[in-house]
């Protein structure tokens, strides 16, 4: 059977950027910084705006104690900034000063440079249904089909940076790659040695599932699996392909009985010749095997004919 097949893919540029993970440590810690800082500083700021000056005039303020205060409101604003909050089945992407410099894949309250730009990518499993599309098969047959394809991001890096939007990415790759499969192979096998789209879905779904992950790998997508939901004639042909399948099955059908009507009448003339119920020669072999076959064989009720006279 033939089940190699060359995957046709574009030929994609080099990664420029890949994964790695960003610096930052646990939010927790940090978070009871900031409360301190902000607690300190209002602290401050109330005493040095209550506390008299030392010439006794009591509508001076603390000017050392006002600028402590202040340096620590700035302090905690801050440590605050960094402060980043990342769900399960999400990552956030850092870039400083437009450079990439890491992601944060840790779930929880985290911490990071305050001065980062941070993109929020999902890293859930998604499915992806194309649409109910018309191709030609390799017969030259109108077909429609369509898939679903389940994925996910596994490098957000590259998901972020190597193509413009990764989600119409993986959409237009994932169409493309069941127009590519749907003209490989014809809808129906005209024998062993081919593959076939209705006859060895398994197959031809492992071969969807190798060419889609090789298209979207640049985008650091891993495909985990992809099915066709939906495969048909056209319209247009619908009606003369039933017919022909069909005709297919009732061939088929009457086969089937062909062979056990011959296996039949054999076993019924070795019977009667092995118990010597009768001795037939072979014009009379003839006669029996003809009849017996058109009992057999025929798709309406037979009506018996009695010979009252002698046998021959």
């Amino acid at each position: 059977m033939d089940t190699d097949l060359v995957i046709d893919t574009p030929a994609m540029p080099a990664p420029r950027v890949r994964e790695r993970v960003a610096f930052g440590s646990s939010g927790l810690p940090v978070l009871g910084l900031v409360a301190l800082a902000y607690l300190g500083a209002i602290t401050l700021v109330l005493v040095g705006i209550l506390r008299p000056d030392p010439d006794g005039d009591p509508r001076t303020p603390g000017v050392v104690l006002l600028v402590i205060g202040a340096l620590l409101l700035v302090a905690g604003a801050i440590l605050n900034a960094g402060l980043i909050m990342v769900a399960p089945g999400e990552a956030r992407v850092l870039q400083f000063l437009g450079r990439y410099v890491g992601t944060v894949r840790t779930d929880g309250l985290r911490w990071v440079n305050p001065c980062t730009y941070r993109r929020r990518v999902s890293t859930r499993i998604r499915n992806h249904e194309t649409a109910v599309t018309k191709v030609n098969d390799a017969d030259g047959n109108p077909i429609e089909i369509a898939a679903v394809v389940v994925w996910r991001i596994t490098d957000t890096a590259r998901a972020m940076f190597e193509v413009d939007d990764y989600d119409e990415f993986v959409n237009i790759q994932a169409e493309t790659a069941v127009r590519h499969i749907a003209t490989s192979y014809p809808y129906d096998a005209h024998g062993d040695e081919h593959l076939s789209l209705r006859e060895n879905a398994s197959e031809i779904t492992e071969k969807l599932s190798a060419e889609i992950s090789a298209r979207v790998e640049a985008a650091g997508v891993e495909v985990i699996e992809s099915r066709i939901t939906h495969l048909a004639y056209a319209s247009e042909i619908a009606g003369a392909m039933l017919r022909r399948q069909q005709a297919g099955a009732v061939v088929a059908a009457r086969q089937r009985i062909v062979e056990g009507a011959v296996g039949m009448v054999q076993l019924a003339l070795q019977e009667l010749a092995d118990q010597d119920v009768v001795e037939l020669d072979e014009e009379r072999k003839a006669t029996m095997v003809s009849n017996l076959l058109v009992v057999l064989c025929s798709d309406r009720e037979t009506q018996p004919v009695v010979n009252a006279g002698s046998l021959y």
